[in-house]
Parts: structure tokens; sequence; C-alpha cells
């Protein structure tokens, strides 16, 4: 491979994929094993197991797109692409949770007393914690346009504020979204309401939680020198990611928090 004639990159053979596989199975499993016998041990060990995985594997690309030079322009494109599928892929993953919300809103089932939200459910206060929340994620955008601005200047330093500030925020977002949960009136068995608020709302929550986890390698990988100003897709798709959970948080704002209470 270090005398290959083409811009492509064959990757070497690496053991991370089928044990990130394995290691997917077990927190599968332990999940099932947690939710009915009530024993998380299991769990723990898959998690363990992929955090350890993922680590590894994150390693060998952060070796292959500097130390090697793998991520030549055309590959990088490959990976730009893949980027933007990947996230069209989730627009449509919370279009169905939309499209639930809506379903059930704009015309109530008798079974739940043709209302909505549905008699006995107290919706939460729109311009409480949700609008808190809200200012939060369009100000971690406003951040992390700025880092990245910043590092197209070739400024090291302001990278770095824009960027920790950026992972500060989204922390700050995940623990009042966790305060809100530990408050909320109402629960996920609670009628079609319940259902729709917790698993739209918490799917976002663990999107916001990878993507501050992806900011925060980003962080990392910018201390010790592994970007530039024309060579870092990895900060761009994290910036990508972060502005896609931005909009969709704005959606799940204005519609079931403002509109739907």
């Amino acid at each position: 491979m270090s005398n290959k004639n083409h811009p492509f990159h064959l990757v070497d053979v690496s053991p991370w994929p089928i044990l990130g596989s394995l290691s997917a199975l077990t927190v599968m499993s332990g999940l099932i094993k947690w939710f009915h016998m009530f024993n998380p041990s299991l769990l723990f060990i898959g998690l363990t197991s992929m955090i350890m995985i993922m680590y590894q594997w994150w390693r060998d690309i952060t070796r292959e797109g500097t130390f090697q030079g793998h991520h030549t322009y055309i590959v990088t494109m490959g990976l730009r692409w893949g980027m933007i599928l990947f996230i069209t892929s989730e627009v449509f993953f919370f279009i169905s949770f939309f499209w639930g919300f809506f379903h059930n809103s704009l015309a109530p089932a008798v079974e739940i007393g043709m209302l909505w939200p549905p008699k006995g459910i107290s919706p939460f206060n729109p311009i409480q914690i949700p609008l808190l929340n809200t200012l939060i994620l369009l100000t971690s955008g406003l951040t992390v346009t700025w880092a990245h601005h910043s590092l197209m200047e070739n400024n090291f330093k302001q990278t770095t504020q824009g960027l920790a500030l950026t992972v500060i925020l989204g922390i700050y977002f995940t623990i009042l979204q966790a305060y809100e949960y530990l408050e909320a009136p109402f629960t996920i068995s609670d009628a079609v309401y319940g259902s729709s608020f917790f698993v739209a709302t918490g799917f976002h929550g663990l999107h916001v939680i990878i993507g501050t986890t992806f900011l925060l390698i980003c962080l990392s990988r910018h201390i010790n020198n592994h970007f530039s100003q024309i060579h870092h897709f990895g900060f761009e798709a994290a910036a990508w990611y972060w502005h896609f959970v931005d909009v969709v948080w704005l959606f799940l704002y204005i519609s079931i928090y403002w509109w739907g209470s």
C-alpha cells in the first residue's frame, strides 16, 4: 500500500467491525435482561466493551486521516457524502416521530377522550426550562460556527474557546433535560401523549449526548494539532451533526412543547 498509484483508501483488515457488532449485540441483550430480570450486569459489560472498541476504532481512523495521510481529497469527498446521507436518514427518523405526534394530536382518538393533551395530563410550561434549553442550543450553534470560522482562519485559541463553550452548553442542555424528566408530571406510559413526548425528546437527548461526545473528541484532536485550515473534515462533520440537532430541537419545541401544550 505504500506504493499505491491511486487516490483511494483501501482499508486494512480490522477487528473492530465484528467486535463492535458483538458488543452491540451484548448491549441489546443486556437491555432485555435488565428490563425483564432487573439485572444490569450484562448491560454494563456490553457498554464497557463498546466504549473500548469505539476508542480504538476512532484512534485507528484518526491515524489514517492524519499521520498516515490516507484521507485524500477523493476520500474526503466520499466521507462528506456519507455524512450527508447519514444526516438525511436521521431526518427521516425524526419525521416518523413528528408524524405520529401530529396524527394523534390533530385527530385525538375516542380512547383518550378526543382531547389533546389527554384529560389528566399536565404538559410542561413552554416558557420555562424548554425555552431555556432552546436558547442554550441556539447559542451552541453560534459557538460551533465561531469555532469553525476560527479554524479556517488558523486561529488556534478562538477555535479552542468556541469548541469548549459548545461542549459545555451541550452538557448543560443534557443536565436540564434530565432534571425536566425527573420533575415530569406524567410518564411514558401515560397515553399516547406520554409516549410521543418521551420517545421524541428522549431520542433527541440521545443525539445531543452523541453530538457532545463528537465535539469533545474534536476538541481533543484540535488541541493535539490534528486539524489544519484545509484538512478538518472530522470537525466539519461534528458541526453539521450539531446544527442538525439544533434544527430538530426547534421543531420539537414549536410542535410538542408550545403548540402541543
